[in-house]
């Protein structure tokens, strides 16, 4: 009895320094969470005067400045140039679908590339020249990264069409990184990649040289319905929407393969009309995998193409590589980890690639160095043993480096030599022990990196 009560007064105590103990590191680490969140804060606005460096090029602070440190050092990284980062993958599978299935009068390619444009825009090429009303909800300064009033990091590359159509391009794409503040979960982070596309038509182009019958016409005066815009006459409106609906199931069908079930889902967006989102019945599931629509001609018109009329869509390389490579969290394509990068890094892209989880601790590196006897010893013999003892828990092993003892060539190795070998303490591999026997006429040493890769145990 009078044990148990010792414990239970030892216990109680120790319980209550444990809760102080807690509550004053719970306390500590409130204050330094706000102090963090307020010197983050504080960097992003800047004090006034102050600037912002991105790219190359300075962009004064002000009262609208909201970007911080964190979204700033992803700007350059360019994943989807990353040679064998699976959203170079997806984005270079997509290229040469375009390359290969549209083609111009000389055989050059129908659609231009752009991959490289700065991600940093004016809010009136990522807001107004979309015909983005002035009080839409996208533009808030909650959702948008600003540099200050007058530039931002671009929410879409949409925001590139105007300038590209003033150029007097016709059918592109144009990939990059695309900034919007988002929630925290595993399918949105604050920085992704878009690509979009855009082609016009011409008259001539759309309906060819028609000699019978009544000419068609690309435009007319009438009223804007939930089919067509006032501008557009209902038969230009019926090809230019099913050959976008073409080009986009043939983009599909050659990433995912034939026979997958596709449908069109009416949706709204400010620079189309009509529009539509593509969902794709994947493993039993429908998943959008992108948005599209007939261009608002006022946006065309305002670029200088009046002549023309159009579609665009725009689709997150993300989604699709999540999908294709059954990546669960968007956060790993930003991973610096080589378990997930060299499992992308595949002779031909339109190869099959399933992701392989990873664990959250890394990788275990681990040198052995042991001596040989004097009859052959092939390195393979190691491997073996590897094998034997490590399983399919050791990832990588690597010969690095060979030893002759020029001395113990000549004499007996066993006196000071076996010593040493003998004094040699056991090498520990991962969590399993490898321990070497040494053997006095050996006069030759092998260094071994032996390198486990624990996630492929931990995370099943």
């Amino acid at each position: 009895m009078t044990f148990w009560s010792l414990t239970k007064n030892v216990q109680h105590n120790h319980l209550k320094v444990c809760s102080n103990w807690v509550r004053s590191i719970f306390q500590r680490n409130r204050s330094l969470a706000s102090q963090t969140i307020s010197t983050e804060l504080a960097a992003a606005s800047g004090p006034s005067g102050s600037s912002v460096e991105v790219l190359g090029k300075s962009y004064p602070r002000d009262d609208h400045s909201n970007v911080p440190g964190k979204i700033l050092s992803k700007v350059g990284k360019n994943l989807h140039q990353r040679k064998y980062h699976p959203l170079w993958l997806v984005l270079e599978r997509v290229k040469r679908h375009f390359y290969q299935q549209y083609v111009g009068l000389y055989g050059t390619p129908l659609f231009s590339v752009f991959d490289s444009l700065s991600p940093v825009v004016t809010p009136w090429q990522n807001f107004d020249s979309l015909l983005v009303p002035a009080d839409h909800p996208s533009r808030k300064k909650g959702d948008n990264y600003y540099l200050n009033r007058a530039h931002m990091l671009r929410s879409h590359t949409s925001a590139h069409q105007w300038n590209l159509m003033r150029a007097g391009l016709k059918a592109f794409l144009v990939v990059g990184d695309v900034y919007r503040r988002d929630q925290i979960d595993s399918h949105h982070y604050p920085v992704f990649h878009q690509l979009e596309a855009v082609r016009l038509f011409s008259k001539r182009q759309l309906f060819g040289d028609m000699k019978d019958g009544e000419p068609l016409q690309l435009f007319e005066h009438s009223s804007r319905s939930a089919h067509k815009q006032e501008t557009h006459t209902m038969e230009a409106v019926k090809l230019v929407e099913c050959d976008l609906k073409q080009t986009l199931t043939k983009l599909i069908t050659h990433l995912f393969g034939v026979g997958l079930e596709i449908r069109w889902v009416d949706c709204y967006f400010p620079f189309t009309h009509p529009s539509f989102e593509m969902e794709i019945n994947f493993q039993g599931e429908w998943i959008e995998v992108l948005g599209c629509g007939i261009m608002e001609q006022q946006l065309v018109n305002s670029a200088g193409a009046q002549n023309n009329i159009g579609w665009a869509f725009g689709l997150g390389l993300e989604r699709l590589a999540m999908i294709l490579y059954n990546i669960p969290d968007i956060r790993l394509f930003w991973s610096e980890d080589e378990r997930f990068l060299k499992q992308f890094y595949v002779p031909d892209i339109n190869q099959d690639v399933q992701f392989q989880p990873l664990s959250k601790y890394p990788a275990l590196v681990n040198d052995i160095s042991f001596w040989l006897p004097l009859q052959n010893y092939s390195e393979n013999d190691f491997y073996d043993l590897v094998r034997a003892v490590g399983g399919d828990l050791v990832e990588r092993v690597d010969l690095i480096d060979k030893f002759e003892h020029p001395n113990l060539q000549r004499q007996h190795p066993e006196t000071e030599a076996e010593t040493q070998l003998k004094s040699f303490p056991g090498k520990r591999f991962g969590s399993c022990p490898l321990y070497f026997q040494f053997y006095p006429r050996y006069i030759f040493v092998f260094y071994f990196r032996v390198k486990q890769e624990k996630d492929r145990i931990l995370s099943r």
